[in-house]
Order: C-alpha cells, then structure tokens, then sequence
C-alpha cells in the first residue's frame, strides 16, 4: 500500500536443476508474474551449486544457519524416501535427492529455509572439493 493507493508487486521463488547434484534457487520481483518468474528463473541459474550425490542421498550430515533458521540434513538409506518440509523438500528434490532425513528448527520463512540449505550444501560442496585437492 502507498499513498496514493494499491501499488501491486509480486514476488516468485524459483528452484532449479537437473536432479544429477545440480541445483540452485532465485527470488524474482516484479509488477507482473511472468516477469518476476523470469528473473527469479535468471537468478536461481546463477547461484547454481553442484555437489556429488552418495547413490540417492547426501554425502554426510550437515548444519546450517541462516538468521533465525537452522537446517538439519542427515543421509538415510536407499528407499527411506526424503523426509523434509515444503520448501526443503523442493530444493532437495530438484537436486536429486531422493532419500535424506531434514529438520528446521526455528523460523520456517521460506527464503530463510532456502539460504540455510543452500548454505548447508556449499558447505558439502566445499568440502568435497578439499578432499580431492588434498587426498
């Protein structure tokens, strides 16, 4: 709302990827759908991450925290099936995990959400790629 009125925005966001461990997400905001869609679309391609999947699940537990959000992402065996709430199990998904046991504790904002997991997993990223430099 403005002075002068309703002043309509919209805001999208979008996860992305190829369910091979690559994956990212954008939010997108503009006066129309379509428009905050695309560049939603653009920013959730640029912030792609890739990490290796171990079989059908993540390499290891992992923590994060982005302001009041903390995430939890533990491995699960083969067939347990992904165990994660709305906005994580989207992430997860487009990612190609198909089995992981999720958490979040505190606050459920969906951006929030987004940018603990997307820490979580750079995190993994990070540390996969210290391995193979250092064997």
């Amino acid at each position: 709302m403005t002075k002068g009125g309703k002043r309509l925005k919209f805001r999208a966001v979008i996860v992305c990827g190829n369910q091979k461990g690559e994956a990212g997400f954008g939010v997108g905001k503009a006066s129309e759908v379509p428009e905050a869609i695309r560049k939603g679309r653009e920013k959730a391609n640029r912030n792609r991450i890739a990490i290796s999947l171990n079989g059908s699940t993540i390499g290891a537990a992992i923590e994060a925290k982005y302001d009041a959000s903390h995430v939890i992402l533990k491995p699960a065996s083969k067939g347990h099936g992904l165990v994660a709430g709305k906005t994580m199990r989207a992430f997860l998904e487009v990612l190609g995990v198909r089995d992981a046991v999720c958490k979040v504790i505190g606050s459920t904002n969906t951006i929030n959400v987004l940018n603990a997991t997307y820490r979580a997993l750079k995190f993994l990223e990070l540390k996969e790629k210290k391995s193979v430099e250092n064997p």
